[in-house]
């Protein structure tokens, strides 16, 4: 761990695995804070499958307490690979404000949404798998320590839609909604409580499913009038339209590529000193920048 108390780098601890003597040795530097003992402790109780980092504050370092409070506290990801992963979504939904704060996000979308609501039910553990389509959480971030345990919820999520030729409002499960509706519930919850409390959020693949003005739209707002926690937005994307210097600057974008050895190495746009006013997308796609796959024909 480096950290930078003082505006530089202080190595605080090294733990490195030696594959010859199947064991790791350890380092501690001058700033890191503890008694021999303690530190031994700290370093016996640390699993092969475990970090230093955490077995340290299990036992009650307080030097590494506010790492650990901005890992657990400010810090927001939302990955691929999960289809239905709406957590930060729903817990807002429960209250009337974040109802209205993820409204505003489907709004925003033109998707033609009117309201949104949440059925809360209490998961019976014996028909857990016949209660679907809806979503089945145990609340527990964020309780307090000794707060008695909250049972297993089912949550479904219904969307309401007006009617333009009657009065009628025609509800839809949220699962019925397409995959862009789904992907932009799931993600205003990360982005509300990001822009809120002035969190770093990591979205993978944040174009997916989604409009190229509707990724534009949610990159915006963590350089507008709407950012006013110093709230960071780190995502990775397929969308060359967001290559706009409009948008970011050109410390911003960094590309991802494999090379010979099929390792992946990340550089960024500054190496290859881009003109102020340069046409960055079409540079990317004509390969200037690299970071393109190399398509060739089919072969019968």
């Amino acid at each position: 761990m480096v950290a930078y108390p003082l505006g530089r780098p202080q190595r605080w601890f090294e733990r490195e695995y030696d594959p010859q003597t199947n064991s790791y040795s350890w380092w501690f530097g001058p700033n890191f804070k503890g008694e021999r003992a303690e530190r031994k402790v700290w370093q016996d109780f640390t699993r092969s499958n475990a970090l230093f980092f955490s077995t340290a504050i299990q036992l009650n370092n307080d030097q590494l307490k506010p790492a650990f409070a901005w890992v657990t506290q400010k810090l927001i990801v939302l990955t691929t690979g999960i289809d239905w992963n709406p957590f930060l979504s729903l817990e807002l939904l429960r209250q009337e404000t974040g109802k209205e704060q993820i409204m505003s996000y489907m709004r925003a979308a033109d998707i033609g949404i009117d309201r949104l609501e949440l059925i809360e039910e209490d998961m019976p553990a014996s028909s857990s798998r016949e209660l679907s389509p809806g979503v089945r959480i145990n609340f527990e971030v964020g309780v307090e320590q000794g707060a008695p345990p909250r049972s297993p919820k089912l949550f479904r999520v219904r969307t309401w839609h007006k009617q333009t030729d009657s009065s009628e409002d025609i509800p839809l499960d949220i699962q019925d909604e397409s995959d862009g509706t789904r992907k932009l519930f799931e993600f205003s919850g990360g982005w509300i409580r990001a822009l809120s409390n002035g969190a770093t959020l990591f979205v993978d693949e944040l174009d997916r499913s989604l409009h190229p003005h509707m990724t534009r739209f949610l990159v915006n707002l963590f350089h507008g009038s709407s950012n006013k926690t110093n709230a960071q937005l780190v995502y990775t994307t397929h969308d060359a339209t967001l290559l706009d210097t409009e948008l970011l600057r050109r410390d911003q974008v960094w590309f991802v590529e494999k090379d010979e050895t099929q390792s992946t190495k990340i550089f960024s746009l500054l190496d290859y000193k881009p003109r102020k006013n340069e046409a960055l997308e079409s540079g990317y796609l004509k390969g200037r920048y690299g970071a393109v796959p190399f398509v060739t024909n089919l072969r019968g």
